[in-house]
């Protein structure tokens, strides 16, 4: 079964909608080495099984990225005394805010040394505006690109809709 993904290639679209969507992620070149900072009303640690679990609206913030959720999940690695994070699993109430762009969903992951992040769930994208909607959505920090999936394990002939708003004419 071909599995088909839906990309938001949206310089290809018309040349107003290219305007309102760039295509490109605001978060393209964002710092991914900078420190990643965490704040919530109470952490567990499990140190054995390298997690920390962050819960009670969990605000974390990397340059110019902002997760909210209600439970992030952090897997991480020992390098000498400090540990290294891996990876973040967002739950419940999931929004992503970037200066250009607000993504909310039911859940997330943040693949730290990948650069990717991957949100799932009644995915909305509001970008200055412009609105898209689906099932899944990758953010690949590197590149900047952006994909979206309709498709969801229990909706298999989902779909991407959006609205694009069109610039004023001067």
């Amino acid at each position: 079964m071909m599995v088909r993904m839906v990309l938001v290639v949206i310089a290809l679209a018309t040349p107003a909608v290219a305007v309102a969507q760039s295509g490109t992620s605001a978060l393209k070149g964002l710092d991914t080495g900078a420190p990643i900072d965490v704040d919530a009303n109470r952490i567990e640690i499990r140190d054995a099984s390298n997690q920390a679990i962050f819960t009670g609206e969990v605000v974390i913030k990397q340059a110019r990225l902002t997760l909210n959720a209600e439970r992030v999940t952090v897997s991480y690695v020992r390098q000498g005394e400090n540990p290294e994070m891996r990876r973040l699993d967002a739950r419940g109430a999931v929004k992503l805010v970037s200066p250009s762009e607000t993504v909310t969903s039911t859940s997330a992951i943040y693949d730290v040394p990948g650069r990717l992040i991957t949100m799932v769930g009644n995915v909305v994208l509001n970008r200055q505006g412009s609105v898209l909607n689906g099932q899944r959505l990758v953010l690949d920090l590197a590149s900047g690109r952006t994909s979206f999936d309709g498709r969801s394990a229990a909706n298999q002939g989902g779909r991407v809709s959006g609205r694009f708003l069109v610039p004023d004419k001067k």
